[in-house]
């Protein structure tokens, strides 16, 4: 089975940041419990106080498909006025599929 890895990087306004990860944290709860999630994090680049990295790995692009459609639903049905999240100046989001893996080292 090919595994899933999500990779992003969220610009931010640095004195919004930490207001973010913290919008960010229930979100990522919700998503840990969802069927094939193997990891789910946004964390702040200790180096740049303007970024977010988003980490994710999946089971498959099947369980990643039915996060998002998961996601969107429970944005749309909260309204935007749920999130006290700020918007982020960009993102940039990349899905990789991957055919094997192996420990390093």
């Amino acid at each position: 089975m090919t595994n899933v890895i999500v990779q992003g990087v969220f610009s931010v306004n640095q004195d919004e940041r930490e207001q973010f990860l913290e919008a960010s944290i229930e979100g990522m709860r919700v998503s840990r419990q969802e069927a094939g999630c193997l990891e789910y994090v946004l964390a702040a680049d200790p180096v740049d106080p303007g970024r977010v990295i988003l980490s994710e790995r999946w089971e498959s692009i099947d369980h990643l498909d039915e996060h998002v459609r998961a996601m969107t639903a429970r944005r749309e049905s909260a309204g935007p006025a749920a999130n006290p999240r700020p918007d982020p100046l960009s993102r940039q989001i990349t899905v990789y599929e991957v055919a094997s893996s192996r420990p390093l080292g």
